[in-house]
């Protein structure tokens, strides 16, 4: 039976702390981590199959248009050749290109909302809810927010 590919992919900081809680469970597929490039992530090639993205925070708009632009265009070609069959993000905006992408391919979409979200959606769990196989909140609070989200505790 062929092994499932899985692409996880997040922004740096807290998302890509939040995706890694999840080694114990990826480690058993075939995967690809998906981040933005920092002196952090660099070293995880070290350890874990990496490929990193322009890091472009928002609030710079004029140059947060080109480096997302050009992250889009990456992500898509990372795609094509890693060829997951499910994409698993924490977000934030680096991901919602990917999602989508894997969508028009077909292949299933796991959005894990953010931890540090209690009461109030992400901008990336908006854009992704409509499209995700399954939405994972972290608090039950979050299924208000969220009707047809899973609640499915911590990932600490």
């Amino acid at each position: 039976m062929k092994q499932k590919k899985i692409l996880l992919i997040s922004s740096i900081g807290g998302h890509l702390t939040q995706l890694m809680q999840l080694e114990p469970i990826f480690k058993k597929y075939d995967y690809h981590i998906v981040t933005e490039k920092s002196e952090i992530t660099e070293k995880m090639k070290e350890n874990y199959p990496v490929s990193t993205l322009v890091y472009g925070a928002r609030n710079y708009p004029i140059r947060y248009l080109f480096k997302f632009s050009f992250n889009v265009c990456k992500t898509f070609f990372i795609f094509l050749r890693t060829r997951p069959d499910v994409v698993i993000t924490t977000g934030a905006h680096t991901a919602v290109p990917m999602c989508y992408i894997a969508k028009l391919f077909r292949k299933k979409v796991i959005f894990i909302e953010s931890f540090a979200k209690t009461t109030s959606p992400t901008l990336s769990g908006r854009l992704v809810y409509p499209i995700a196989d399954l939405f994972i909140v972290q608090w039950e609070s979050m299924q208000k927010v969220y009707p047809n989200a899973r609640y499915g505790g911590a990932i600490y």
